[in-house]
């Protein structure tokens, strides 16, 4: 959680300070369907701006120590190790090549989307996503009708699939670093997972399977069928054994050597994951043969626009994180006080819905955490006494970062290679169109099944 978040005093902060925020998430929202030359060519620009038109009004009200406090904190603390940690994902999986052309029929894509689920919640969302969105895209690149197989891929192997472990997603990881066991997730919202999983691979069959007899193929298959399916690049399995390797070392290695970076403590096993993290990187990309790369038609298009934009949210997100932390006398108290029974006990419907509509749209991880620590902060307290809140800011975080582009960076990191790759993927609230008639019906039924 942003330093500045936990020195600022939410409660005397105005709302105003939430406009950059919420600025860029328009910009995001809206310019590529507006000004879509604009933005593709200027939203690094377009997102520095919003980012200092929070930055120089609070060192102008604040002064230029917290100012940079609060910067070198979201760079060292929180977007640096966000960032390493993708690129290795994005690099490791990118470098491995798919060999043989696989045909797109409905049973073949629902199984891939079963794998990638499975895989999600072992390699991360992120790992998963790199590793298997570009032979799904391949598979299919003869047919009319795509969208759908991409849309219900960020659904399933970008997000919900990745709430089993802390390493399938990163809100969970930041639980587990605040002492919720390992498999703690898996024993408490397996029957949650399951059930959107299975749902989801049941709809998408069935649109498949009819989009499939309606249109069939269109045209020639442009990618030549290979002699044998196989792996080209297979060391970068080693890389991706490493990156896991090092987030679960990160997060079981205790230390007592700390190092004070303006104000940003940064323990020895968070540099030594972040150091290890970039010789991955290097490592894959002096390895990895040129060809596997431009068989993969591998690109760092995706990860410069991640790496730009979660700047900006992550210098803009600050104020409104420390807003939501000051609880009932902040200026969201309104939504602190919903989460919480006329007892004071949690409600955990309301923790799922507010904790997932909230990292919708918001990043899920910080967001995890605020919730996190409205319902106590104790995990030993709420791995039992208050499983079911904990279960649910589990499952809303995680689930919910399916609604939008940037509820989870994978999204556009999945977007950005289908548009690539020739698919026109929906516009923002195009995409909100498809989770809002498909996901939002289904978090509805686990709330009653579930949540009640």
């Amino acid at each position: 959680m942003p330093a500045t978040a936990a020195t600022l005093d939410g409660a005397t902060l105005s709302p105003v300070w939430g406009v950059p925020f919420a600025g860029l998430l328009l910009s995001i929202a809206l310019l590529p369907l507006l000004a879509h030359r604009l933005w593709h060519h200027h939203f690094g620009k377009i997102t520095a701006a919003w980012a200092l038109a929070f930055l120089i009004p609070f060192t102008v009200v604040f002064g230029s120590a917290p100012a940079m406090a609060g910067v070198v904190h979201a760079l060292l603390g929180e977007y640096i190790p966000f960032i390493l940690l993708l690129t290795a994902l994005f690099v490791a999986s990118g470098g491995i090549y798919i060999r043989g052309n696989l045909h797109g029929s409905p049973l073949l894509n629902t199984g891939i989307l079963a794998v990638g689920a499975v895989l999600a919640s072992i390699m991360g969302t992120t790992g998963a996503s790199m590793l298997l969105i570009r032979p799904l895209i391949r598979a299919n690149d003869n047919r009319k009708s795509c969208v759908h197989v991409v849309v219900f891929f960020i659904f399933i192997v970008s997000n919900i699939g990745g709430s089993l472990t802390p390493l399938g997603d990163p809100p969970l990881f930041l639980g587990f670093l605040k002492g919720v066991s390992f498999f703690w997730t898996a024993g408490h919202i397996l029957g949650e997972t399951l059930f959107l999983v299975g749902s989801l691979l049941g709809i998408f069959f069935v649109l498949d399977r009819w989009l499939y007899a309606k249109e069939g193929v269109v045209r020639a298959d442009p990618t030549p069928d290979s002699p044998a399916f196989g792996f080209d690049g297979a060391v970068n399995f080693w890389f991706l054994f490493a990156t896991m390797g090092l987030v679960l070392m990160s997060g079981v290695w205790k230390s007592d050597i700390v190092f004070d970076v303006a104000g940003t403590p940064l323990g020895l096993p968070s540099i030594v994951r972040d150091l290890g993290l970039i010789v991955v990187i290097v490592a894959s990309l002096y390895i990895t043969p040129a060809k596997v790369y431009a068989d993969n038609q591998f690109s760092w298009a995706p990860m410069q626009e991640v790496a730009k934009l979660f700047a900006g949210i992550f210098l803009t997100i600050i104020p409104v994180i420390a807003m939501l932390q000051a609880g009932t006398n902040g200026p969201f108290g309104a939504v602190v006080r919903v989460v919480t029974n006329d007892d004071g006990t949690p409600n955990p419907v309301m923790y799922f819905w507010i904790t997932g509509l909230l990292s919708s749209f918001l990043d899920n991880a910080p967001t995890y955490l605020v919730f996190f620590n409205t319902a106590g902060g104790d995990a030993q307290v709420l791995m039992t006494t208050l499983a079911p809140a904990l279960a649910a800011i589990s499952a809303g975080a995680v689930f919910m970062g399916a609604n939008t582009y940037i509820g989870n960076a994978p999204n556009l990191m999945v977007k950005s290679i289908a548009e690539e790759r020739g698919v026109r993927m929906p516009s923002f609230f195009g995409y909100m169109l498809w989770s809002c008639g498909v996901l939002i019906p289904l978090f509805l039924l686990v709330t009653l099944l579930f949540f009640r």
